[in-house]
């Protein structure tokens, strides 16, 4: 089989497209047929080394496909199901051995595709606004980078949830795209400083929350956006790592609460992945969220992707087709 492979951290350059030996599932794994697999930061912070992970290794967390094989003891999934996983080492490849207990059932009137796009940003929006900070109908939340593929569905969610939301983009296209998701308000943050317009669109309030992938550039001024024992939601760091914090400047600033979330720690157990990844797929079978697809590449073409994605030359969720 064809898959990717790091051999040594570094730039996109450092993906091989080589050919492989077939895995056989251990006995609680199954063997997946890969359709779609999405792309995300985090195997940029993988191949990168921020993130460490043993060389050599297959990158990618992220894919939906069907079951050719299952290993003795594996009772959640059988042969020929369709099924999405995330949080899942070594999706860029034709086939993976997955743990059956990260795998989740596919919608029929769900595509590959859908399903490789919703998992990692469609359960990430979901935690956020349900679960690290639950947003409320009446209070407003401000969300970073609102036309990146997260973006997007928090945007969804939050005006679903009845809150008010604020989006920072940086090209009037974006902007289009957030208003079209349900952004109540726009900031382009290339042309306007968001915390001085924050301040106000609130009249000097603040906001309840502020949903935060960007990190380095953005944080403090996302502080100073919040009302008094607001939440500062870190859940990337596309910019740069956040410098270290003095726990007084939380006091200070109106006994904030600060949290760097992750969605391994929001799908703890298979009964809140499950929950979780069906709320979001129903949702879009449903057509009640939407997602959009920036581009999709062939697998060979990842470190492209990864490229696109790292330089924000993105608005919507890349895929690559094996």
């Amino acid at each position: 089989m064809k898959a990717i492979r790091i051999y040594q951290h570094g730039g996109p350059e450092v993906l091989k497209w080589e050919e492989l030996p077939m895995p056989a599932p251990a006995p609680n794994e199954a063997l997946v047929r890969i359709h779609a697999i999405g792309v995300n930061f985090v195997e940029i912070y993988h191949r990168t080394g921020l993130y460490k992970t043993a060389l050599p290794f297959t990158p990618g967390t992220e894919a939906a496909g069907v079951v050719e094989a299952v290993g003795a003891n594996v009772t959640e999934v059988q042969v020929g199901e369709r099924v999405a996983f995330a949080l899942a080492l070594g999706a860029y490849a034709e086939y993976a051995a997955i743990a059956a207990a990260k795998l989740v059932p596919l919608p029929e009137k769900i595509s590959f595709q859908q399903g490789a796009a919703a998992m990692v940003q469609g359960m990430t929006a979901h935690y956020l606004t349900h679960s690290t900070y639950a947003l409320k109908a009446g209070e407003t939340c401000l969300v970073h980078a609102a036309a990146g593929g997260v973006g997007l569905l928090i945007v969804q969610m939050a005006k679903r949830l009845g809150a008010r939301v604020i989006g920072t983009v940086s090209t009037d296209k974006k902007a289009q795209l957030a208003r079209a998701a349900g952004a109540d308000e726009i900031i382009l943050y290339t042309q306007q400083d968001f915390e001085s317009e924050i301040k106000k669109m609130t009249g000097n309030r603040g906001v309840e929350v502020v949903y935060d992938s960007v990190g380095k550039t953005t944080w403090e001024k996302s502080m100073n956006c919040l009302r008094p024992r607001g939440y500062l939601v870190l859940f990337g760091q596309a910019s740069g790592a956040v410098p270290p914090i003095d726990p007084l400047m939380l006091s200070a600033k109106g006994s904030l609460y600060l949290t760097r979330a992750a969605l391994a720690h929001f799908t703890l157990t298979r009964e809140e992945l499950l929950w979780r990844s069906h709320e979001v797929l129903h949702a879009i079978a449903q057509d009640e969220l939407q997602l959009r697809l920036d581009r999709v590449l062939p697998l060979a073409e990842a470190a492209h992707a990864q490229q696109l994605l790292e330089s924000r030359q993105t608005a919507g969720k890349v895929l690559l087709q094996p």
